[in-house]
C-alpha cells in the first residue's frame, strides 16, 4: 500500500499568484495532508458505493484519487462497514475520513483501523463518557475530526429556537459541538457548516469564520446534478474562496465522485488558488473558425485527462484572437489559412494542417508537460541544494 499521502501535490502553484488573501488559521494534518494555515486548499470526495462492497469501494477511492482528490470521505453506517473499511484501508494510499454518525463504537473501531479524520458530531454522538471515549482514541493515535453541521439535520432544540434552518441555527450548532470538543482540549479539528441553498451557506461560513481559528471544508451540501449543482457550487464556494475563506472543499454532486474533482479544482483554478493538471483556453467558436473547435476540446480534454502538470493550453479558431491568447500560454494553437499556427512558450514555432492535426497537438502538449516537468525538478533540486 501506497504512504496515506501518495499523490498528494498540494505544493503545486500557479504561473501568476492569486490576489486573494486567505484567512488565517490553524493548521492541522490529515494523513499526509495539511489542512489550513499556508497549505493549498484540498480537494476531496466521497464514494456512493455500498462500503461493504470492498472492490467496488475501492476502485471508486482509486479512481477519485486519480483524478487528482486529497482526500476521500467514506460513509460507515454499521459495524460490518466498519470491518470493510479496515481492508479498504489497507488496499488504499490517499487519506480517508470516516463519516459516522450516531454510534461511538463504530468510530472506535475505524480509528483502530487507521483512519486519518474522523466526520462526527460530538453532539451526536451520546452521552459525555461516550464523547470522552472517542475524543481519546483520536488523540492517542494522532486523528483529526471534522465537526460537519448540515442544514437538513439540526438538532431539535435548535429547530424549536429557530422557525426554519438559517446561518445562524448552522452557527450555534457548530459552536456546540466546537466546546465539546475545547472542553476535552482536543484541538486538531476542523468544521463545516452545509446548506443546499447558497445564500443560507455563505452567510454561515462568514460568520462562523470570525469566530473561530480552525480550518473550515466548504461545501455546498445536495447541490444538484452535473449542471445545476456546478453552477451553484461555483457561485457560493467561488464567493466565500474570494473572500478569502476556505482550507478544503468538497463539491456534492448527485454524479460520479470523479466529476466532483474536477469541477473542485476547476474552481480553484479559476481563482489561481490551485493547479492540477491543463487549464484549456478555447473560443466557443464562430464562421470565422479555421478548424472545428468544439470537436477539437472534446478530444484533448479526453486524451489528455491524465495530465496533472500545471499548464496553460489555448485553443482558439482563428487569427482575431489567436496569437494573443497563445502568447501567454505554455501551447497554443491559433486557426489560420492555409496552415494553423502552433506557439510553444509564448512564441511561434511551426505550421500544422488540419489533417491529424489533433494528434500532433496532443503530443506537442506532452511533450511540453514534460519539459516544465523536468524544469520544476530542477528548480526544486536547486533549492534543497542551497540549503544545504
Amino acid at each position: 500500500m501506497a504512504g496515506p499521502n501518495a499523490g498528494y501535490r498540494g505544493t503545486e502553484v500557479m504561473s501568476q499568484p492569486s490576489p486573494i488573501k486567505r484567512r488565517i488559521s490553524r493548521q492541522i494534518h490529515v494523513g499526509g495532508v495539511p489542512i489550513g494555515g499556508d497549505a493549498p486548499i484540498a480537494v476531496q470526495s466521497m464514494t456512493n458505493t455500498e462500503t461493504c462492497d470492498v472492490e467496488a469501494t475501492v476502485a471508486q477511492i482509486e479512481a477519485i484519487a486519480a483524478a487528482g482528490a486529497d482526500l476521500v470521505r467514506v460513509s460507515v453506517p454499521s459495524m460490518d462497514a466498519a470491518e470493510a473499511f479496515r481492508e479498504i484501508r489497507r488496499r488504499v494510499g490517499i487519506p480517508l475520513v470516516a463519516d459516522i454518525h450516531f454510534d461511538h463504537k463504530i468510530a472506535l473501531k475505524v480509528a483502530e483501523y487507521g483512519v486519518d479524520c474522523l466526520r462526527i458530531n460530538p453532539g451526536n454522538i451520546g452521552r459525555e463518557s461516550k464523547v470522552r471515549e472517542v475524543i481519546a482514541a483520536c488523540q492517542d493515535r494522532g486523528i483529526p475530526i471534522r465537526i460537519g453541521v448540515n442544514a437538513g439535520s439540526l438538532g431539535k432544540d435548535l429547530l424549536r429556537k429557530y422557525p426554519e434552518p438559517n446561518a445562524d441555527a448552522l452557527v450555534e450548532s457548530a459552536l456546540r459541538n466546537v466546546e465539546i470538543l475545547s472542553r476535552h482540549q482536543f484541538d486538531d479539528f476542523k468544521v463545516s457548516v452545509k446548506a443546499s441553498e447558497v445564500f443560507m451557506a455563505v452567510e454561515a461560513y462568514r460568520k462562523l469564520a470570525t469566530q473561530i481559528e480552525h480550518p473550515l471544508h466548504l461545501g455546498i451540501t445536495e447541490a444538484g446534478g452535473i449542471r445545476g449543482g456546478t453552477v451553484k457550487s461555483a457561485v457560493g464556494l467561488g464567493m466565500l474562496l474570494m473572500e478569502g475563506i476556505g482550507d478544503t472543499i468538497r463539491v456534492s454532486l448527485a454524479a460520479d465522485p470523479v466529476e466532483e474533482i474536477k469541477v473542485g479544482f476547476e474552481i480553484l483554478k479559476s481563482l489561481k488558488l490551485r493547479t492540477n493538471g491543463i487549464n484549456f483556453i478555447a473560443c466557443p467558436s464562430c464562421s470565422r473558425q479555421n478548424f472545428d473547435v468544439i470537436s477539437t476540446m472534446n478530444e484533448l480534454e479526453s486524451r489528455l485527462d491524465d495530465v496533472r502538470t500545471a499548464m496553460d493550453v489555448a485553443v482558439i479558431g482563428c487569427i482575431v484572437n489567436g496569437p494573443g491568447e497563445a502568447r501567454e500560454a505554455d501551447v497554443g494553437l491559433t486557426g489560420a489559412t492555409p496552415n494553423n499556427l502552433i506557439y510553444i512558450a509564448g512564441e511561434p514555432d511551426h505550421k500544422v494542417s488540419n489533417q491529424d492535426f489533433v494528434d500532433h497537438l496532443e503530443s506537442v502538449i506532452r511533450d511540453r508537460a514534460k519539459a516544465l516537468e523536468a524544469a520544476r525538478a530542477e528548480r526544486e533540486a536547486n533549492i534543497i541544494s542551497s540549503t544545504h
